[in-house]
């Protein structure tokens, strides 16, 4: 058989067939994503500067690309690895080519939802060489009213897609547990520690791949301080 063909997108160089979505791509040091959720360049590079050592990857959003511009995820993959969290919910095609403007500009990954159909979600996963998370339950006290009932359909949505993982709550580490079982050995990525109430350690212990965390890093008195004891915690409940 020969050699499975390799694809490059920011920071990935990912074997494109008989390798497990998700392996050796990000690092997995701390298990941290920042969310950068920041509303200026300056800031942007501040946060970033300081805890570049603690975390695996930055979550861009549509705030900084609103404020600094869609060029800001290309400087940002020179430092980390970059996923878009657009949470892209349109029709394929449209999916299709947020897709390849984002992976053009240096992303990494980038973060659909799952409610428009596996249609949708497979034209995101195509069109980012499989390097999709799926939005599956989210983590706000909201996400329980219309994600969360249909949370499980979405995470098999997002396997049978050929996503490379999925997005479920920190603040509901049970929930993560319970995904965990429909999509296998998927990666699971976890919003919701810190301000939102979700502590790293449970959702690591619960299944987690990653903790991402925003607001408790980036408003910190000293962000790399407090990436620092995140990642404390993280190593202490591995």
């Amino acid at each position: 058989m020969p050699p499975a063909r390799s694809v490059k997108y920011g920071k990935i160089n990912q074997p494109t067939d008989d390798i497990p979505r998700g392996e050796a791509l990000m690092q997995k040091k701390t298990r941290i994503i920042l969310a950068l959720d920041v509303t200026s360049h300056a800031d942007a590079l501040r946060v970033v500067e300081a805890v570049k050592d603690y975390v695996d990857a930055i979550k861009i959003n549509w705030p900084l690309i609103l404020a600094a511009g869609p060029d800001i995820i290309q400087e940002m993959s020179k430092v980390k690895d970059v996923i878009c969290d657009f949470k892209i919910s349109d029709i394929p095609n449209t999916n299709r080519l947020i897709v390849e403007q984002a992976m053009s500009k240096g992303a990494s990954a980038v973060i659909c939802h799952g409610f428009a159909g596996e249609d949708s979600v497979k034209a995101c996963v195509d069109a980012a060489k499989g390097q999709v998370f799926v939005v599956t339950e989210m983590s706000h006290p909201g996400g329980k009213q219309f994600t969360a009932p249909v949370a499980d359909m979405l995470s098999a949505i997002a396997k049978a897609a050929g996503a490379r993982g999925i997005v479920a709550p920190a603040t509901r580490p049970e929930r993560v547990a319970a995904l965990r079982k429909i999509i296998g050995n998927l990666e699971i990525i976890t919003p919701g520690v810190g301000a939102q109430g979700g502590k790293a350690s449970d959702a690591i212990r619960a299944g987690a791949d990653y903790i991402i965390v925003g607001r408790a890093i980036y408003e910190a008195a000293d962000p790399r301080d407090a990436a620092r004891k995140l990642a404390d915690e993280v190593r202490a409940s591995t």
